[in-house]
């Protein structure tokens, strides 16, 4: 089963010596220290001392030596938590696909008691049957003895002390400066917040020439990096912008704001004054509640010099009014929404208790790609898993197409209406690869949450697919093993009815412009802290778990949008057939139970939301049969990645800006003038169609407004002295005429609506 192992312990272990005379050693239901108080005569205290290990080694080899049994003995290993986690290296290939990650219990066996014990052995001892650690063991060669190899062996659980320095078992051929890139970590993405910065006004500008007036604007940046500008002013000293900027900050708020004043002089940006204000000076805002006052800040001089002789002469200087914040109430976003695995504010005191348990086991992998078949070698491949603000890697094993990691993660779940995603790379850091060198994408795996029933484990194979210049390409499948377990099952029920991100998003929403704008600057940030880890987490891995380049335009992706689009609108098409089907008698008996259902319909009016919602409960019920079994994957079919045309891939995969040639860019042009051209008349048709409604009342076409309000004002009259089930009787018999009551040409409404006009002959 999965371990709910949430923390460490250390312990520290000691052993008693005993004098001449003393007691034997404690029995297995004997504590250490009623032996020691029957054998001393004087009761007194005991005293513990450290274990030496080596010199309890060498006595134990001296003890062997001179009894030479040949009896078998039994250490005791003391697992922290080990009813659960990921099976040593070692033991990988001996442990069960998914008894959960774990290790069945050992047979019941004599343990040796020759060590301090507190208490009776407790229920997450895994014992072992195996000679004293270490021994030694005979090399043998093909005619004669080699020596001897001290070993000692262990077997435990991911939870134990020693999983952390079994890591690199395989790893002998790396070389010291490299061997940390091999091992497994966790890191956590910086807490972030948005950082907001109303530009009000300032006082007393000097500008370098004394005779002109400047036109001053604000430059604010932060920590030298997110430039942002506001507007100009006009010829003034005493500039008012009213302008509001925002920030991406991370913790822990190292960085300074550096606010600068400038003059557009000559095409230049020549600066007036700037000031610097510390991050950890700056108050958050938690809530929708009113925002600190602004404060005026004195205005440095462009250099250190003018300043300190200005200070002699004057006693004021140039000032800005500013107000500055921290946005702790909204999230921030640095995924695309529509996959994004964390939902929560930037402040502690606001989130929601967690819902929910997500427990992932990454098993293996199967049938990858050699990346590194010009070396001579296969694949150094690893895994990334992230969710929330934590994210995983695994080790890194070397030289194989089979890798198996068998390691175990836990993830606390805040909304299930999350996605979690694991990406698989080639480690190209491990021989003294240059810096610059990318580690190689393998593929990845996205799992919706919604999508996985509550205590189930899923244990599916899912495929790796790349999209390269030559087409799609499957470099392998990854083993996972996936649990959620609900803990608060009426929280997470009641999650499906709030907003799906903080409430500050709707009450004081961003604009999508500078949405994208701080996402991307978000991931910047993401980006470089994970760079900064040990061992790195490197960008071109952030960027692909992101999907940075998501917005970018692709043939492919519009093709795909399409069709979603027609997939829906077919259901829709499917309908109208149906009904269109009933009118036209194909099916006389369907047709006379319509004619039932609407009667009974219309002579009893409150029936009609029951029958309604009675139907999508039937069709709920018929739809349970054809559910996932397993969680959905990427579709090859869907993302029209099966039969992609090759340039169409080349220009997806192009860099930007771009770096083909320009025979090459005028052609695409020219084909994306082309698909833009299909859009348009597409969009402008709609336009018109919507145009049309808009002109029924506008008095555009003053004949068709006339005729349209007469016949309204006739059928109110009308509609008022007739019952209203005669007339839905009237109206519905007569839509469900029969076909030789029906004409051939369109009927009237339709031509009266046709006939409406749009604003296209408006337009140049």
């Amino acid at each position: 089963m999965f371990s709910h192992i949430k923390g460490e312990i250390e312990l520290r272990v000691y052993v008693v010596h005993d004098g001449p005379g003393s007691a034997p050693p404690p029995t297995e239901t004997e504590h250490p220290s009623s032996v020691h108080a029957q054998a001393d005569h004087h009761r007194e205290e005991t005293r513990f001392q450290e274990i030496n290990t080596d010199k309890i080694n060498e006595e134990v080899r001296f003890e062997e030596k001179k009894s030479k049994k040949k009896e078998k003995k039994v250490r005791t290993f003391h697992s922290v938590g080990s009813g659960g986690g990921g099976p040593p290296p070692a033991a990988a290939a001996q442990s069960p696909m998914f008894s959960g990650i774990g290790f069945t219990k050992a047979p019941a066996v004599e343990t040796r008691a020759d060590f301090a014990r507190v208490g009776p052995v407790p229920a997450t001892v895994m014992q072992m049957q195996m000679p004293p650690p270490p021994n030694p063991y005979a090399l043998k060669g093909e005619k004669m003895s080699k020596g001897e190899i001290m070993l000692a062996v262990w077997m435990g659980t991911q939870a134990d002390e020693s999983f952390s320095v079994a890591w690199h078992s395989d790893a002998h051929t790396v070389s010291q400066s490299n061997l940390s890139s091999t091992r497994s970590t966790v890191y956590i993405s910086p807490r972030m917040y948005y950082l907001r910065i109303h530009v009000l006004g300032a006082q007393d500008l000097v500008p370098s020439d004394k005779g002109r007036l400047p036109d001053p604007h604000v430059k604010v940046s932060l920590g030298g990096a997110q430039p942002r500008t506001t507007k100009p002013c006009q010829k003034t000293i005493n500039p008012n912008w009213e302008d509001e900027l925002m920030f991406v900050a991370s913790e822990p708020f190292e960085d300074f704001i550096r606010v600068q004043v400038e003059d557009r002089v000559g095409g230049k940006d020549e600066i007036l004054g700037w000031v610097e204000i510390s991050l950890r000076r700056v108050p958050q805002r938690h809530d929708t509640f009113k925002p600190p006052d602004p404060n005026w800040c004195s205005l440095n001089k462009p250099s250190s010099a003018a300043e300190e002789g200005e200070k002699k002469k004057e006693k004021f200087s140039s000032k800005i009014l500013l107000r500055i914040f921290l946005e702790a109430g909204y999230h921030v976003l640095d995924e695309s929404t529509h996959f994004s695995s964390d939902l929560q504010p930037s402040s502690k005191h606001l989130r929601k208790a967690p819902v929910g348990l997500l427990e992932i086991g990454i098993l293996e992998a199967k049938n990858l790609h050699p990346m590194k078949g010009k070396d001579g070698r296969m694949t150094d491949s690893y895994c990334v898993a992230k969710y929330g603000n934590k994210w995983v890697r695994t080790r890194t094993l070397l030289d194989t197409l089979h890798p198996r990691w068998n390691e175990q993660y836990s993830w606390d779940v805040y909304d299930p209406c999350t996605v979690i995603t694991i990406g698989v790379f080639d480690n190209t850091h491990i021989n003294g690869s240059k810096d610059d060198a990318k580690d190689q994408r393998i593929g990845k795996v996205r799992i919706r949450l919604s999508a996985l029933e509550t205590d189930r484990v899923y244990t599916h194979l899912y495929p790796l697919l790349v999209l390269q210049p030559t087409g799609l390409k499957k470099q392998g499948e990854l083993h996972l093993a996936l649990r959620f377990t609900c803990t608060a099952w009426v929280n997470m029920m009641a999650q499906y009815g709030r907003p799906l991100l903080p409430k500050m998003h709707y009450v004081l929403p961003i604009p999508p412009r500078q949405i994208k704008w701080l996402r991307h600057q978000a991931r910047n940030i993401v980006a470089e802290r994970l760079a900064r880890a040990e061992p790195p987490l490197r960008k071109e891995v952030v960027e692909y778990m992101l999907d940075v380049d998501d917005h970018m335009w692709s043939v492919r992706k519009s093709k795909a949008n399409f069709h979603r689009m027609k997939s829906l609108l077919t259901g829709v098409t499917r309908i109208h057939k149906w009904f269109n089907d009933i009118c036209n008698w194909r099916n006389s008996l369907t047709t006379c139970l319509i004619h039932v259902l609407f009667l009974i319909l219309v002579c009893y009016p409150e029936l009609i939301l029951p029958t309604i919602f009675l139907y999508l409960f039937v069709i709920g019920i018929w739809n349970y049969r054809f559910r996932h079994r397993k969680p959905p994957h990427i579709n090859v079919r869907l993302s029209c990645a099966d039969n992609v045309n090759p340039d169409e891939l080349d220009e997806e995969l192009d860099s930007f800006p771009t770096v083909r040639q320009s025979d090459l860019i005028r052609k695409r042009y020219d084909r994306l003038r082309i698909v833009g051209g299909k859009v348009q008349m597409v969009l402008g048709d709609l336009a018109s169609q919507l145009e049309r409604a808009q002109a029924i009342l506008s008095w555009r076409d003053p004949r068709a407004t006339a005729i349209f309000i007469m016949f309204s004002l006739i059928l109110a009259a009308v509609i008022y002295v007739t019952p209203f089930q005669v007339v839905a009787v009237l109206i519905g018999l007569y839509w469900l005429r029969h076909p030789r009551f029906r004409g051939k040409l369109p009927s009237a409404p339709v031509n009266f609506f046709k006939r409406l006009p749009s604003k296209t002959d408006t337009l140049l």
